[in-house]
């Protein structure tokens, strides 16, 4: 039996499931000669209009009688079609059914529907019935402009970016799919009758092995499957841990009654905001040359109270530097004499290139360092796979702070992971995205020393980014500058970030204006024409600037 459809009265949301008169058989195509029950239009699944079309007559009645009970009806038929509240291919009541949920005479309905069909705004064949013609789609509502047109400097701004360009975003068309597709497979027919009850709320032991194996290989992890926790997405992992360190900072330890956590004064706003939410404060610590400045978890007084520091020490985000070992080792001494906490986001570790691979700061001290990381950048985002392998004091704890509905992540997807860690498909991966974005990378460079010769990328050693150094403007802040510009990338669809999106609200403001771009996101046949645009945009750039031509001051204002 096919479900029936019900229209909104105001047409503001899709169809939804409507009650099935007479047994749902009005909504039922009967096949005709050829044993189909497909329509003219086409072979595609129809989309089936219940009883309840929410036609109102009372507003087209155009006369008394039948006859203007009709036109009432077609006119209503009419408008639903011109809105999209009945769309092409949807397949209508029948006239019975139809004339019995009006009250009206079924021969009314019948001569209603003759005329819509002979107008061209449905169709009717025998045994499919009657639907809407896929040449009656509403043409869609456009608001009159009279400049440039989409794409063009002072055209409007395209309603979804042509070119993505935003940091954090890998490039999901080069997801593995046949390979992922084996390791579900051989997962699914390898799978124990456990893995489809209930399961260990640190998450399938095959993964937390492989896991165990690969962090320990790849990152320097000195990791236990014991004490990894797989993670629906690294915010799961972040939160879990800032509800952990909110208690201890709530029981009043040493680091007295704040709870807070120090945060680079240059890192993701989601994750401020996330940490803040939770409970714990965060307070900025500064970034220089040399990675975050932890000699200043000792020296400044307003950090006496944090009880934990967030880190990015292989590749901070977004500047792009790693921490020096001197100050590896300075937030580690903190940490054991003051008993508190190292959260290490290890975000794209795997992604390097100029440079020897960073190892895990986990492995210079287990009993204070958090390790985590996820899938998101070698892989895909919507795989909603992380972890975090904990000191082993911790593990009751972070357990404990999960919610009911935290408790599992789906098992399937968990053990796919397992074997495609396991036969080696992960690092192969990683090595092709590797190649590919390093390949990137280096067209960005050349197209800026090229095209925009004033404009200077850092950050660049590893990542998935860069960050671009532009010239001061004079009389305009280093703030102005970058929204200007993001903006006028936004109108010619390209987005991409300002430098200052990033920065903590109680960080100073940088000088000199910058922006990060992101060059994982695109498809690997439409990276030249964002790279294109992306040069465009900052090629332009004096030209739009407020003073015009000669007003950027390299070097300052």
């Amino acid at each position: 039996m096919r479900s029936s459809w019900a229209i909104p009265p105001d047409g503001s949301g899709p169809p939804g499931p409507a009650a099935e008169p007479n047994g749902g058989r009005d909504a039922v195509a009967e096949p005709d000669a050829a044993g189909s029950a497909e329509g003219a239009e086409g072979t595609e699944v129809a989309r089936v209009a219940g009883v309840d079309l929410h036609l109102d007559l009372a507003r087209g009645l155009g006369g008394r009688g039948a006859r203007g009970t009709r036109a009432a009806l077609i006119a209503a038929v009419r408008g639903a079609i011109r809105t999209g509240r009945l769309a092409p291919g949807t397949r209508l009541p029948s006239s019975r059914s139809l004339a019995v949920d009006l009250g009206l005479a079924r021969n009314t309905v019948a001569g209603a529907y003759a005329e819509l069909t002979a107008e061209g705004w449905l169709t009717a064949r025998r045994g499919a019935g009657t639907r809407v013609a896929h040449r009656a789609a509403p043409a869609p509502a456009r608001r009159p402009h009279h400049g440039p047109p989409p794409g063009l400097p002072g055209g409007p701004r395209p309603l979804h970016p042509v070119h993505e360009l935003r940091t954090g975003r890998p490039d999901v068309t080069a997801f593995p799919r046949q390979s992922w597709l084996t390791s579900a497979r051989r997962a699914l027919t390898a799978a124990p009758a456990r893995a489809f009850a209930h399961g260990d709320r640190r998450g399938a032991p095959e993964l937390r092995r492989a896991l165990a194996d690969y962090l320990a290989r790849a990152r320097g992890v000195r990791a236990d499957p014991e004490r990894i926790l797989v993670c629906s997405g690294f915010a799961q992992g972040l939160a879990l841990l800032a509800r952990v360190v909110r208690g201890d900072g709530g029981e009043g330890g040493d680091g007295g009654d704040g709870g807070d956590i120090a945060v680079e004064e240059h890192g993701l706003p989601f994750h401020r905001e996330l940490l803040e939410h939770t409970g714990p404060r965060t307070l900025p610590l500064t970034v220089d040359e040399r990675g975050a400045r932890t000699t200043d978890l000792d020296s400044r007084p307003d950090l006496a109270g944090v009880r934990a520091v967030l880190l990015t020490p292989a590749h901070q985000f977004p500047t792009g530097v790693a921490l020096h070992a001197d100050r590896r080792s300075a937030v580690v001494d903190w940490a054991r004499r003051t008993g508190g906490l190292v959260l290490e986001d290890d975000y794209d570790g795997e992604f390097r290139y100029d440079r020897h691979p960073v190892g895990a700061l986990q492995g210079l001290d287990p009993e204070r360092v958090v390790h985590l990381g996820t899938s998101s950048k070698a892989l895909a985002p919507a795989l909603r796979l992380a972890w975090a392998v904990l000191p082993d004091h911790l593990v009751d704890a972070v357990l404990a702070a999960k919610t009911p509905a935290e408790w599992t992540i789906p098992a399937l997807e968990q053990l796919t992971l397992a074997d495609f860690l396991e036969r080696g498909a992960y690092d192969r991966h990683v090595r092709a995205m590797r190649q590919r974005y390093r390949s990137r990378r280096d067209r960005l460079v050349t197209a800026l020393a090229e095209r925009a010769p004033g404009v200077r990328a850092t950050g660049i050693a590893a990542g998935l980014h860069a960050v671009l150094e532009l010239p001061a403007v004079r009389g305009e802040s280093a703030q102005r500058t970058e929204t200007r510009l993001v903006r006028a990338a936004a109108r010619c669809g390209v987005a991409l970030d300002a430098g200052d999106a990033f920065r903590h609200p109680d960080a100073p403001a940088h000088p000199l204006p910058s922006l990060v771009v992101g060059y994982g996101a695109p498809a690997e046949h439409g990276f030249p024409a964002a790279l294109d645009a992306l040069c465009e945009v900052l090629a332009d750039r004096e030209r739009a600037g407020p003073g015009g031509a000669g007003a950027y001051a390299p070097g300052g204002a």
